[in-house]
């Protein structure tokens, strides 16, 4: 038999660069690796740099993650940084600072450029990045800190008035109520609720019969009370209830006493309020829940 003399190696490179090794009398090349590094690939979706992520108990879309900026809540002079969607509503964002500023959700009044309602998206009402937004309204313990004292104001009032004459017959308004409507009042309308002007409702009188006017500061939580001595700025959370009373023949417009203190000199009275505002003036102050 004839043998081959000797052997040799032929040594071929891939064009990986791995090296392959053969035999002659090999059939087939025996492939080696130099070098063999392993490595994992991270298959998870991250969020684009700079982009926002949204709060966890937000819900988020099947098909991404929702655009969310970042904006200061003001409340009770306190300062929170808060992100949230902005294609989410005003209701939903009030869901979210309820344990935030502890301020119920139902008890909060979000103010941007306005009242900003409920059913209004974050982008609808023009809330943009690094904004201020405004919030009012009392914690829970402060509203029921004083829930119980109004509830009992409010049901002595009801016998006072059960048992006493109307208002405009007494002798203390009587004087105010003689006197006959102011030229300038503002028209009064029955059986209809109109929400509070942009502007001061004026053309009032108080128990002076000076002229009066009521300003509703709500970004600030307040009631400018305007005469021509002086203006005086009132926290809304420090009017305990309101009265009102249609004035007889006149009934397009309310005698209203905003309660103070615990007595009834404690009431600043206000005469000729014209009717269509009443509701939202007590809307404005104590809030529907109170109203």
């Amino acid at each position: 038999m004839h043998k081959r003399p000797y052997s040799f190696i032929k040594i071929l490179k891939s064009n990986t660069g791995d090296s392959l090794t053969t035999d002659e009398n090999d059939d087939q090349p025996e492939k080696k690796l130099s070098h063999i590094d392993e490595k994992k690939s991270d298959t998870q979706l991250q969020p684009a740099e700079g982009s926002h992520s949204c709060p966890e108990n937000v819900e988020q879309p099947n098909d991404g993650l929702k655009e969310c900026i970042k904006f200061v809540v003001i409340h009770n002079k306190n300062k929170y940084d808060v992100e949230f969607p902005l294609d989410e509503t005003v209701a939903k964002l009030k869901l979210h600072l309820q344990n935030l500023l502890g301020v119920p959700q139902s008890l909060q009044k979000v103010m941007y450029k306005g009242l900003a309602k409920d059913e209004k998206l974050l982008r609808e009402i023009g809330l943009c990045e690094g904004a201020k937004v405004m919030v009012v309204g009392s914690k829970l313990d402060d509203v029921l800190a004083v829930s119980t004292p109004n509830s009992q104001a409010a049901s002595e009032e009801k016998n006072q008035s059960s048992s006493k004459e109307p208002l405009c017959k007494q002798k203390n308004h009587k004087r105010i109520v003689d006197r006959g409507v102011p030229e300038d009042a503002m028209p009064g309308i029955l059986n209809t609720k109109e929400p509070l002007p942009p502007f001061p409702l004026c053309g009032m009188l108080n128990k002076s019969g000076g002229k009066v006017r009521l300003t509703f500061k709500l970004e600030l939580d307040q009631l400018w009370i305007g005469s021509k001595e002086r203006t005086e700025k009132i926290p809304m959370s420090t009017i305990k209830s309101i009265i009102s009373e249609p004035i007889d023949g006149h009934e397009e417009y309310h005698i209203m006493g905003i309660q103070m203190g615990t007595t009834e000199a404690s009431r600043y009275w206000f005469y000729w309020v014209p009717a269509q505002y009443i509701d939202s003036i007590k809307d404005a102050i104590l809030g529907p829940w109170e109203a």
